[in-house]
This record gives structure tokens, C-alpha cells and sequence, in this order.
């Protein structure tokens, strides 16, 4: 039997395709140098694309930058666990495990984070609207946690969720630093380790 052809991709497939190797050069670069001096332009050429082929796909830079941010924190949130303190733990995990695994998305995510501070107006409120969200999420845990018994009663959630965020973020920031620091497993299990202790009753 003779062989077939290769299926011709459809074109949704094509479009995709070309945003995933977009969204990765300008994860890249934003990576290097941050995302300041980021042009349009040169991610469709660092792509492989016409200098046009991004604001075709994305409309401008800051959607870009939005797209770039949405995939880059992207992580499993674990499964629900046999109580709100377990998920909460394996969540501490998941996100540091993601940093490692995903280190120029995870470095683009920081960088921008870090630009966002400094009051970039573009990036400041994309983050400041998903810093929230993951507040509220990692405090409503914290209260669910309170209700199920696995979280200490005096725990007080918005706080604990500030302090859970910085503690991600601090630890990320180190483990994508140059050279990153020795022994990055043991350091995730010591962030595991001391979110249950700071949250047991």
C-alpha cells in the first residue's frame, strides 16, 4: 500500500501553531531583558515570522504581554486532598516545581512582576488585577481550611495569603536567579514543610 500523504493541517491548527511559537519568542526575550524595550516587531522575526504576523495575531503589545503573563503563571493546581491545609501545601509545591520546570516562562512571569512594581503602565494593572484573584483564591482556602478543621482557627485568611504569595514569589525569584541556588528540591520541600506548620491548629 502506497504511503498516504501527510493530513494538511487545517487552518485553526496553523493559527495556533504560529501564536505558540509568537508566545514563546516573546517569552523569551522578555526572559533575557524584560519587556520594556519589547517590539512587536522584532518577536515576529525572533518567531520566524514577517514583522506583521504578531499584531495579526495579538492586536497590540499589550495583549501580547497579557497572553505571555496567562501562559507563563499557568501550573496544575492540585487535586482537592483530604483537606484545605493539604491543598494549600500542594499547591506551595506545584508552583515551585512549575517555576523550576518552566524556567524562561517563569523568568519572563517575574520579570514582568517586577516591571509591575516599578509602575509600568501597561503591566501594573494585569497584575495587580491577577495578584488579587490569587489572593482570594489562596484565602478563601484558608478559610475553608479554618471550617474543615485543617487550618488553625486564629489563622486570619487575607494575611495568610499575602504571606503565602510572598512566600512563592520570594523562593521564585531565587530559584531562577544566576546561578539558582543548590539542592532546589530540598528547598521545595522546606516551602511545603513550612506552610503546614504555619497553618496547623
Amino acid at each position: 500500500m502506497p504511503d498516504q500523504p501527510p493530513a494538511r493541517r487545517t487552518q485553526q491548527e496553523r493559527r495556533e501553531e504560529t501564536e505558540r511559537k509568537v508566545l514563546a519568542a516573546a517569552t523569551a526575550l522578555i526572559a533575557r531583558r524584560g519587556s520594556r524595550a519589547l517590539t512587536l516587531a522584532e518577536v515576529g522575526e525572533a518567531a520566524g515570522y514577517s514583522r506583521g504576523i504578531v499584531s495579526h495575531h495579538f492586536g497590540n503589545r499589550e495583549n501580547l504581554l497579557r497572553a505571555v503573563m496567562r501562559d507563563a503563571r499557568t501550573f496544575t493546581v492540585p487535586d482537592r486532598g483530604d483537606s484545605a491545609a493539604d491543598w494549600l501545601a500542594a499547591a506551595v509545591r506545584a508552583y515551585l516545581e512549575n517555576v523550576t520546570s518552566r524556567r524562561p516562562s517563569a523568568a519572563a512571569f517575574l520579570q514582568m512582576w517586577g516591571e509591575a512594581i516599578a509602575a509600568d503602565p501597561v503591566l501594573m494593572p494585569l497584575y495587580a488585577e491577577d495578584d488579587a484573584s490569587f489572593r482570594r483564591l489562596l484565602a478563601d482556602k484558608v478559610r475553608e481550611g479554618i471550617c474543615d478543621g485543617s487550618v488553625r482557627a486564629d489563622a486570619d485568611p487575607e494575611a495568610t495569603a499575602v504571606s503565602l504569595v510572598g512566600l512563592l514569589r520570594g523562593i521564585a525569584l531565587q530559584l531562577i536567579s544566576t546561578p539558582p541556588p543548590a539542592r532546589v528540591e530540598a528547598i521545595i520541600d522546606e516551602a511545603e514543610r513550612s506552610t503546614r506548620r504555619a497553618l496547623r491548629p
